[in-house]
């Protein structure tokens, strides 16, 4: 027993050490996911596609979930050297002293929609109805928040709910378990066919709310310049893609995301959204956003109102591969 207990350990840690080790000539690098939605398409495009590859990069995509709390947790401990995470949570982590930084962002206008049930006509219709997010502290949460100001209602007006994922909302919609939820694509397009009814807008709102940005830390960044400059050219290669290339683009993410064939009009409307409306192929992180979100966080954070918006932003990496041409000769 004690010889097989040793061989089932010799295995174990040999199938450790080949998951940990990197490609032969390749860097490894983790990347994190802080939630299930389509502002993780250009990673995912660039892992299928093999772009990370491409510039040196064995990337470890990994799903960390839980908001942006959990995503700067990560980053902060090491466990991950990217985050693919809202803006609203990694700056309000810098404002509390942590090392953490946005170096690029391929959505920086909000995607989502609000979406009610069909009998909640106005927004003044939500006054003590129940609102799903995915999760308290999430890009959901925190732009709910926004459009509640500007509609001046307060957060005790609604009751908030942490649902999870945005088809997990829609199903609760349907059911009535909620009364409003706000939902990414293509969630939204599948509630809105079931009758459900389309409050608000955050891209036509202009809600600048940095939805998806690449973050690390400083401390990583001093240390890998060359690795994250790789990095950031195999991820700019998938936005490139997904604006090129509808077909295998929306076959990736209909894996990602594990939607049925069925539901391929979702994603076609996904598709037009992204690649017109939401993706900047040039992903520099918008100061405009930053300066949203300070503004927002005001209430939460003092240090908000005087901090400086740049110094939540590296650019160097981005504006580097912009000198260089390389994104020009991506849409050539």
């Amino acid at each position: 027993m004690k010889r097989r207990q040793n061989i089932f350990l010799v295995i174990s840690l040999l199938l450790t050490f080949l998951w940990e080790a990197p490609a032969h000539g390749l860097d490894r690098v983790r990347v994190g996911l802080s939630a299930l939605s389509p502002t993780n398409w250009a990673v995912w495009v660039a892992e299928e596609q093999g772009f990370f590859k491409k510039h040196g990069i064995d990337p470890q995509v990994i799903f960390i979930g839980g908001g942006s709390a959990r995503g700067v947790n990560a980053l902060v401990a090491k466990e991950v050297q990217f985050m693919i995470i809202g803006g609203v949570g990694v700056i309000g982590a810098a404002l509390r002293g942590a090392d953490v930084v946005m170096i690029a962002s391929n959505v920086n206008i909000s995607t989502q929609r609000l979406i009610s049930r069909p009998e909640i006509k106005t927004w003044e219709d939500l006054r003590g109805k129940r609102v799903g997010v995915t999760a308290f502290g999430s890009n959901t949460h925190s732009v709910l928040l926004m459009v509640l100001k500007r509609w001046s209602m307060k957060p005790e007006d609604l009751v908030i709910l942490q649902v999870g994922p945005s088809l997990t909302m829609v199903i609760s919609l349907e059911k009535g378990f909620i009364d409003a939820a706000v939902l990414t694509s293509p969630a939204d397009f599948m509630a809105e066919e079931k009758g459900n009814r389309v409050l608000a807008d955050l891209a036509d709102m202009k809600v600048y709310s940095l939805q998806s940005t690449l973050s690390s830390t400083r401390e990583y960044l001093r240390g890998h310049e060359d690795q994250a400059t790789r990095f950031v050219k195999g991820y700019a290669e998938g936005i490139a893609f997904i604006k090129k290339n509808k077909d295998q683009s929306l076959a990736i993410l209909r894996k990602k995301l594990r939607m049925d064939p069925g539901q391929e009009a979702y994603l076609g409307k996904t598709h037009t959204l992204y690649a017109s409306k939401y993706l900047d192929g040039v992903p520099y992180v918008s100061i405009q956003g930053v300066k949203t979100l300070l503004e927002f966080l005001e209430p939460q954070s003092p240090k908000a109102k005087s901090a400086d918006p740049e110094s939540f932003v590296d650019s160097r990496i981005v504006r580097l591969i912009e000198n260089s041409g390389f994104f020009k000769k991506l849409y050539e």
